[in-house]
């Protein structure tokens, strides 16, 4: 059975995964790329190196989300969001990440993942300390699933 996913299952949806994939559009090139996410229920928050993802980003701040769960080919929920990219500077580029860690820590399972401690979150690695930290205002959601 194929169906549309009401408007609290895509947010449980959006909130509960932490793999979304953006879809980016600039001077003609479509780029669609996977990143950690977290949802905060009107937007996702990631981080990101400098490369062509942000670069794109910035001169074409309006994108494409897609977030899904698949069981199999035949059970599966998708959520497809419109929405516009900001890029987070100083408290809030933290809050960002803050956000992020405390969402994706718990679905890390290894030795070098360490929970926030004193307002600096850690176990990213040293890198993440360099990166972006932006975030994608939603707008339009549908969401899609497949029953058998």
């Amino acid at each position: 059975m194929l169906g549309d996913l009401r408007a609290d299952e895509i947010e449980r949806l959006l909130s509960e995964e932490c793999v979304a994939r953006i879809g980016c559009h600039a001077d003609g090139m479509t780029y669609v790329v996977p990143v950690t996410y977290c949802y905060d229920g009107e937007a996702i928050y990631a981080h990101s190196r400098d490369g062509l993802k942000l670069q794109m980003m910035r001169r074409n701040p309006d994108v494409c989300v897609e977030v899904d769960r698949m069981t199999d080919l035949s059970n599966w929920r998708s959520v497809i969001a419109w929405g516009r990219f900001e890029e987070l500077q100083g408290p809030a580029a933290m809050t960002g990440l803050r956000l992020l860690v405390q969402h994706v820590m718990p679905m890390i399972h290894s030795e070098t993942s360490l929970p926030v401690d004193a307002g600096r979150p850690q176990g990213l690695g040293a890198g993440v300390f360099d990166a972006t930290v932006f975030r994608i205002v939603l707008g339009e959601k549908t969401g899609r699933f497949e029953r058998n």
